[in-house]
């Protein structure tokens, strides 16, 4: 069947030119040509959304979503409520159903709109994840160049699927189109939709945040992996060079991604992955970098992407007086967040100096909680078992510091299932499970390591360095804190086994309590945050999801 008959069928658009697989550089010349929309507030709908630099074609794509979508916009992100797969997505504020007598009709109004405006749509044909066994051809449809870049940047290309037609997932991406909530059925004039049903995903209105094109399939792989007894991982991943597998699950903030970059260790990737019974791959062919405060020396690779050939450059806002074709990126101000926090970079996996073969890599030996407590009260680093690890991981602690929001002005914690609760459209118990099985199958063993502060919470105490941090996970990767190389002691009010002692590591933070000079104070806090784990633990449900409480 043509493209055209096929979009045809699939989406119901008629008569329009795609432009279909166009190589970087001439997506790149194509958003620089016709990618419009609103980039200021009080902006018209039709200024240019991207730009060059002074590297031209030679390097990246400056681009500028709507000033109301500098992140994903969760409120309005939804899946068609069908009786089929109702009963097992996870419903929630940031992932609610979609009636399903709104959504057939609402495609027909996009595609009319498309069809009446008879301007060419771009389509991109690439893979969600690298390893055949489970991986989905996903089409990209959509009005911007810089989308078709974004979504050849960051997924999989080649992947050898058998029947790829039977098992295409088609995203239509369409900023001109502005929902009408008394007409369609959504929350507000823009709306993300998944219709699990028809493999459909529909992006429309002030919606042009690139990492929609990524999240909305990620959101599917999470829901089609368990279909399969597979598990998609919110997490970075690596392998040593014994092939000894890691993974690393973590919320922003807590060194997901630095730990993961490490020198002796093969990268598989940094953000969202499948174990499966073949091992650990990624879903993807491309990182999405925060840039904000980037510090160059600390992150080269990051830094060194900012000048490649291709890459998308989000967000981020030109210098004063001077213009972005005149600019070179090494130039741009990284710390300038006056669009938004949230500036990004969409590079290549390739850009990575050492990543592993095919982006995949073998079952994980270490599985690594990541968390970064400002509290200052858990261990740097505990052993869990399996009903720990469930628990936790349906946790997904981290903490946000003062000063971050308006607002908050002490340590608060945040609670995040399976550490990307927006994105898991199945529920917890779910991921939970099937982690803990393959856990149990490969003989895996699983840390919690806290990256957080110690001898006080943050603005009194000082946060863990990165060399014991750095120390404490190499010891886990080498098994030199498993239970027959080293002694544990339990934390009282925690209930968490910490080592007594680890190479490169002063044995006296390993215990926090030890770190604090005020004792009582310090059992205070520990309490405190103890009651936060049991209050979202309850406000959660977990309980009657089959989690068991382990505090």
């Amino acid at each position: 069947m043509s493209l055209n008959a096929e979009l045809n069928k699939t989406l119901g658009l008629d008569g329009l030119e795609y432009r279909h697989n166009l190589g970087k550089d001439a997506l790149f010349s194509e958003a620089l040509a016709h990618d419009r929309g609103r980039i200021r507030t009080d902006g018209p709908d039709d200024e240019p959304k991207a730009y060059e630099t002074a590297l031209g074609l030679e390097g990246p794509l400056v681009y500028y979503s709507d000033p109301s979508c500098t992140g994903r916009p969760v409120q309005d992100t939804f899946a068609v409520a069908w009786p089929e797969v109702a009963d097992k997505i996870w419903w929630k504020s940031d992932f609610q159903q979609f009636a399903p007598d709104n959504f057939q009709p609402l495609l027909d109004r996009v595609a009319a709109h498309l069809n009446e405006r008879g301007r060419h749509l771009y389509v991109q044909d690439v893979y969600c994840g690298w390893d055949a066994s489970y991986a989905v051809p996903y089409r990209f449809v959509g009005e911007f160049a810089t989308h078709a870049l974004f979504a050849k940047n960051m997924f999989a290309d080649g992947v050898d699927v058998e029947n790829p037609d039977d098992k295409r997932w088609t995203l239509l991406n369409v900023p001109s189109f502005h929902c009408d909530p008394a007409r369609d059925g959504t929350k507000s004039n823009r709306a993300v939709i998944i219709d699990i049903r028809n493999r459909i995903g529909l992006v429309l209105g002030r919606a042009d945040y690139c990492g929609v094109v990524k999240k909305t399939m990620f959101t599917v792989m999470n829901y089609l992996l368990p279909e399969m007894g597979e598990m998609p991982m919110h997490c970075s991943a690596n392998v040593g060079a014994r092939g000894d597998g890691a993974i690393l699950f973590g919320l922003s903030g807590t060194g997901k991604t630095t730990l993961s970059a490490d020198p002796n260790r093969e990268l598989i990737g940094d953000d969202e992955h499948a174990w499966t019974e073949d091992g650990v791959s990624n879903f993807e062919g491309g990182c999405y970098a925060k840039l904000i405060d980037l510090d160059k020396d600390a992150e080269p690779v990051i830094a060194g992407a900012l000048s490649t050939p291709g890459c998308i450059i989000e967000n981020v806002p030109p210098l004063p007086g001077k213009a972005l074709a005149d600019t070179d990126p090494q130039d741009l101000d990284l710390t300038d967040g006056s669009i938004t926090e949230n500036t990004r970079l969409s590079y290549p996996l390739s850009a990575n100096p050492n990543v592993a073969d095919g982006a995949r890599g073998p079952h994980p030996e270490t599985i690594v909680l990541l968390t970064a407590d400002a509290f200052g009260v858990l261990p740097p680093v505990s052993l869990l078992d399996t009903k720990d690890v469930m628990y936790h991981f349906v946790s997904g602690f981290t903490s946000k510091l003062a000063g971050t929001e308006v607002g908050v002005t002490e340590p608060k914690a945040a609670f995040s299932a399976c550490f990307g609760a927006p994105f898991m459209s199945q529920k917890p118990s779910v991921y939970a499970e099937i982690l803990a099985e393959k856990m149990r199958t490969h003989k895996a063993r699983c840390i919690l390591l806290n990256t957080g502060w110690s001898g006080g919470p943050h603005g009194v105490g000082k946060r863990i360095s990165i060399k014991h941090t750095r120390a404490l996970l190499n010891a886990a990767l080498a098994g030199d804190l498993d239970p027959e190389n080293t002694e544990y002691e339990n934390h009282p009010i925690f209930n968490l086994a910490m080592p007594t002692q680890c190479p490169g590591v002063p044995s006296d933070i390993l215990n926090p309590r030890n770190t604090w000079e005020d004792k009582a104070a310090y059992d205070k806090q520990a309490e405190m945050l103890r009651d936060m784990f049991r209050e979202n633990y309850q406000a959660k449900g977990f309980d009657q999801l089959g989690i068991e409480a382990a505090m």
